[in-house]
């Protein structure tokens, strides 16, 4: 039987930090023309870092787009991420598509919290649907608190059941 492909716009490299992600892309970005950061994200009153600091940094070198994120050493190595892992980040277009990835990547693998798994080859993913962002850095503070609560107390994502906490459902 042939699985249906799934359909996703880019997969973007997801490099892993404790705390450095700023710092680290801010100095790729000089060093490369085009080199730019895109966009911040900062942690909020629920975490899990500090208030203000950056959660997930985007920038581009050499027209490639990156994210890094300041994940902490949630566990040591070999079972936790290693101070500038590379994952991959997919931003699925429908719950449909995180589910259908998150099924047949996962399959012989790890799944670990927050969208994050590893597959059967040891690469790490991060599986994200669309409007993720909106919900935990969206411009009402206590839904963001809601719906990052939510995030970290799952491992696969829904992005309904996302949305619900934002909205305080």
């Amino acid at each position: 039987m042939v699985e249906q492909r799934v359909r996703v716009s880019a997969i973007t490299p997801f490099l892993w930090f404790v705390t450095r992600a700023e710092e680290a892309a801010t100095f790729y970005a000089t060093l490369f023309d085009g080199g730019a950061i895109t966009s911040v994200s900062r942690y909020g009153e629920e975490g899990p870092g500090p208030v203000g600091s950056a959660m997930v940094v985007e920038f581009e070198l050499a027209g490639q787009s990156f994210m890094a994120l300041n994940g902490g050493q949630t566990e040591p190595p070999p079972n936790g991420p290693v101070e500038g892992s590379i994952a991959l980040f997919v931003s699925c277009p429908t719950q449909a598509a995180v589910d259908a990835l998150w099924e047949r990547l996962g399959e012989g693998g790890a799944y670990l919290q927050c969208g994050w798994l590893r597959d059967k080859f040891g690469v790490t993913w991060n599986i994200v649907p669309e409007g993720l962002s909106d919900l935990i850095g969206g411009p009402d503070p206590e839904g963001a608190g809601r719906a990052m609560q939510a995030m970290l107390s799952m491992t696969k994502l829904d992005i309904d059941e996302l949305r619900r906490a934002y909205d305080g459902a």
